[in-house]
């Protein structure tokens, strides 16, 4: 992989932005299924409320089209990000990593705050730990980086493969129906008391958070690798085309196959290792498309502006998805039914991309930042002013 400067002052990848509006989409393509699931989280993942009949393969192939793939391609630029802020860095003749872990900070801080109030499965938090560990390696010299980079990637690839192993190996249960919870928080608590239980189950809804970290570390160095390699630029047309056939060619297809096909280790097997590999090749995908300074159309101005308000957006949709479809809120995913859940989500998704799209054009008409990008700036600012 050749290093190239990929950022020249006063340029900006429009790609960027539209990146970045997918991937907070398409997380919610993911998460969206487990808010109008009847008991949130733990009904996701002990397969209660799930469709029935025809709907079920519709279901199970939405699921799979976006498991992994969009927290995948975020990961990604978190890593693409911190390549950017050392170039910047550097370019202002500043040291690396500086004051970057004030930035961590804030991040693990807001991530603390979605995981309370708004969702169990916060990504913010894990990206607060993984950005800061990546931060120190960014500024080591190639050689360490590709240590660190294969050393991560083996690391979870032991773990995702004892994991699976143990999975494959344990007897099979008997073909009861889930134990349902008595009584259901999603459903029947107030927004306090799901606070509460997430706290209460701490360990385990953090579990994955920690379980992925080598694969986090991996991606974000692999992200900054592929940035410096100039994926975004024009002359990378050749890496984003290798790219693109191994996420698309080689990588789909088994992912479609052992998500579909394998039950829970196919499960595990897509989201953690197949799914980052495409993840690769939709970057691509998208930096090709305006590699040649291709403006964003209608489409991609929606995006854009979702991208620009990354932050808000994701700590947004929660908000919105929480509202409508718990006992706190609206409790529409106590009314979906096995033949109702499919077209009902896809309604609930929607309705939710829409607000936020329209929310996020209205509000960039008027100031720069998002909310919380104004808010997490003025707290940077204060933080590392000099008195």
């Amino acid at each position: 992989m050749t290093a190239v400067e990929p950022v020249v002052p006063g340029i900006r990848y429009v790609s960027l932005d539209v990146m970045r509006g997918i991937a907070i989409l398409g997380t919610l393509g993911t998460n969206i299924w487990i808010f109008t699931n009847p008991e949130g989280f733990i009904g996701y993942v002990s397969g209660i409320g799930r469709a029935e009949g025809m709907w079920r393969w519709v279901e199970a192939v939405l699921q799979q089209l976006c498991q992994g793939k969009f927290l995948g391609l975020l990961t990604i630029m978190f890593g693409i990000g911190l390549a950017i802020q050392q170039h910047s860095a550097q370019r202002h003749g500043e040291s690396w990593p500086g004051s970057y872990p004030v930035r961590a900070g804030l991040l693990f801080v807001d991530g603390v705050l979605n995981f309370l109030f708004f969702t169990e499965f916060d990504v913010l938090t894990g990206y607060a730990v993984t950005g800061l560990i990546v931060a120190f390696v960014l500024a080591t010299s190639v050689r360490s980086q590709k240590i660190w980079l294969s050393v991560a990637l083996l690391v979870h690839v032991a773990i995702l493969a004892v994991v699976v192993a143990a999975i494959v190996a344990s007897p099979q249960p008997a073909d009861n129906p889930p134990v349902r919870q008595q009584p259901n928080p999603y459903a029947e608590g107030s927004f306090w008391d799901l606070v509460v239980f997430r706290v209460d189950h701490l360990p385990a809804f953090r579990a994955e958070t920690i379980l992925i970290l080598p694969m986090a570390i991996a991606m974000f160095i692999a992200g900054a690798r592929v940035f410096r390699a100039g994926v975004l630029a024009p002359e990378g047309a050749e890496l984003r085309r290798r790219l693109m056939v191994v996420g698309f060619i080689v990588a789909l297809p088994v992912d479609l196959i052992v998500g579909l096909f394998w039950g829970s280790p196919g499960m595990l097997v897509g989201r953690y290792l197949t799914a980052p590999v495409i993840a690769f090749g939709v970057l691509a995908a998208i930096a090709h498309f305006y590699a040649s300074g291709q403006m964003p159309g209608v489409v991609g101005r929606a995006l854009g502006t979702v991208g620009r308000m990354a932050l808000s957006c994701y700590v947004l949709q929660n908000m919105l998805a929480g509202a409508l479809c718990y006992g706190w809120g609206f409790g529409l995913a106590q009314r979906m039914r096995p033949d109702t859940v499919v077209l009902g989500t896809i309604g609930v998704y929607v309705f939710v991309v829409a607000v936020l799209i329209v929310f996020s054009n209205l509000w960039l008409a008027r100031f720069e930042r998002g909310p919380l990008e104004m808010l997490w700036q003025a707290s940077y600012q204060r933080l590392t002013t000099r008195r």
